[in-house]
């Protein structure tokens, strides 16, 4: 029987992550939220397990998966850390830039990646342009037979972790703010400095912090793509990985907060009549109301992956419903589990609390749900999109 992906329920590969999951996972998962550290137990887990270069192809000794076999991997993940998913989901969308890429070293980067030794992420929004990252106000600036560039970038999800970052840049004298130009930066490199540590509501150890580049080097080797070029991989690879892993995200929340409800309305209940609170309509209502919207966002995420293996003029436009729909779904449902459990989940007796809040990280994470929308209705209007 295959899951709503596709993926094989049966799977070595899906067997393997539940096991890792819940083995190494969600044993961290409580104090890397507390801490709002970085889940080093879990990484290191994913990387001996070979995930981290699920999606590199064979010849550079991964596993040549492709987005099925990513989100299916990625909600097993999230179902037990968020914070972790949502480090993988950075990790394999910089590693689809970098295999698509022309860098001077992608192919040993590639093998590095697929031994679990490189841990790379992406660095595109910066603050000069918030949540609009598809428009980097640093530059590439030439010098010599390389570049040298200076930026603030914002959120920087493994900031201190990662080993490389896959970054923008703006190209100085483009004719348009939408020139970019996509390069890969070392963490260690002079001149790149993580500014403080991430402390924020939720997804508290995805380390999501501002990076500082200054003055630092970029070799004609470092580019990922042509000058100028970069909104074709933003667009064509980077969003559409991102996009799906997110939103497989949000669904290994949803299946947590649903696991978590049915638990406890399931043994908690009265002692003066020795009813369960799953004797109670409403609450059952409720279950029913957080199942149905989960299974209607995976549904349309199973249909995108189709959609990924055949291109249609469509699949854009589905790409991003999936990612909206995902984030949309993990607010929703969390808040009704929220309710539904009342004190319990209010006074942190419950998992529930924390997935409240890593759902509606989604939200400021762009594209945000403004955007989303905002993209969907000019595809819809016949307005170009950017």
């Amino acid at each position: 029987m295959t899951n709503i992906y596709g993926l094989e329920e049966t799977s070595p590969l899906l067997k393997t992550t539940q096991s890792l999951a819940r083995e190494v996972v969600a044993r961290h998962a409580a104090d890397v939220d507390a801490r709002a550290r970085f889940p080093e137990e879990s990484i290191s887990a994913l990387a001996m397990g070979g995930l981290n270069g699920l999606c590199v192809a064979t010849e550079f000794g991964g596993q040549g998966q492709g987005p099925r076999a990513f989100v299916s991997v990625v909600e097993e993940l999230a179902a037990n850390c968020a914070s972790t998913a949502m480090v993988y989901v950075m990790h394999v969308s910089a590693t689809q830039a970098i295999a698509a890429s022309k860098l001077g070293h992608r192919d040993k980067l590639l093998r590095e990646i697929a031994a679990g030794k490189h841990l790379t992420t992406l660095a595109f929004s910066e603050s000069g342009s918030r949540s609009i990252f598809w428009v980097p106000v640093s530059k590439l600036e030439p010098d010599g037979d390389g570049f040298r560039t200076s930026a603030k970038k914002s959120w920087v999800t493994a900031a201190a972790h990662a080993d490389s970052y896959v970054a923008t840049a703006g190209v100085s004298g483009g004719k348009s703010v939408l020139d970019s130009t996509l390069y890969l930066v070392q963490r260690t490199a002079s001149g790149v400095r993580q500014q403080k540590a991430f402390d924020g509501l939720g997804l508290r150890g995805n380390e999501s912090a501002p990076v500082e580049l200054e003055n630092v080097r970029i070799g004609k080797g470092d580019l990922v793509c042509d000058v100028g070029a970069g909104l074709g991989p933003i667009l064509n690879v980077v969003l559409p990985w991102f996009a799906i892993g997110s939103a497989a995200m949000a669904h290994g929340v949803c299946k947590a907060a649903i696991a978590a409800t049915t638990a406890h309305l399931t043994n908690a209940g009265f002692e003066f009549d020795g009813k369960k609170l799953r004797d109670l309509p409403n609450l059952r209502a409720r279950l029913a109301q957080m199942s149905l919207r989960t299974e209607q966002s995976r549904a349309l995420l199973g249909y995108t992956m189709s959609l990924l293996e055949k291109p249609t003029d469509m699949t854009p436009f589905y790409v991003l419903h999936a990612r909206l729909a995902g984030i949309t779904a993990a607010v929703e449902v969390t808040d009704l589990a929220m309710k539904t459990c009342g004190g319990a989940a209010f006074s942190k007796h419950l998992p529930l609390e924390r997935l409240f809040r890593d759902a509606r990280a989604g939200w400021v994470m762009a594209p945000t749900s403004d955007h989303l929308e905002d993209l969907i209705g000019k595809a819809l209007t016949g307005l170009p999109l950017l």
